[in-house]
């Protein structure tokens, strides 16, 4: 019998710059995630993405392990787009800054694990996503929308 054990978890409390240079106060820590849970999460994904892809290209690092799993769907068809991936969305900056450097003329969409807010991009989907934040009166009609 073996035990797999971890040596972090996928939620932290902790003050760090995010790659946006915002400051954050919780981390989601996907290294602490296993790789069957990876597998499992890019079936998740696949439950809900009916699109063909050519290839999985997940963002380095949080990507690259999805990006592997993703790929076990691909069709390798050059004419079809490519899914490119992340773990965590915080802005959407590094999926922008990846296609503008690797993919500035070809067909994408993407995915991401976990987005802590709404993807500007209409091009990206989340699995899982925070709630949005409002700083104004909750009881305005906008607030339920």
């Amino acid at each position: 019998m073996s035990f797999h054990v971890k040596e972090k978890y996928l939620f932290e409390e902790q003050d760090f710059i995010g790659h946006s240079g915002d400051p954050l106060h919780w981390k989601i820590e996907c290294d602490a995630i296993f790789p069957n849970e990876w597998k499992c999460i890019a079936r998740m994904i696949m439950e809900y993405e009916k699109r063909p892809f050519q290839a999985a290209i997940g963002i380095p690092r949080g990507g690259v392990e999805l990006g592997r799993w993703l790929n076990e769907y691909s069709t390798q068809n050059p004419d079809d787009p490519y899914l490119i991936c992340d773990d965590v969305l915080t802005t959407g900056g590094s999926f922008d800054e990846f296609v503008e450097e690797n993919f500035k003329d070809k067909k994408y969409f993407g995915w991401c694990v976990f987005a802590r807010n709404k993807p500007k991009q209409d091009w990206i989907q989340s699995l899982f996503q925070m709630p949005k934040k409002w700083i104004d009166d909750p009881n305005k009609l906008e607030y339920h929308k």
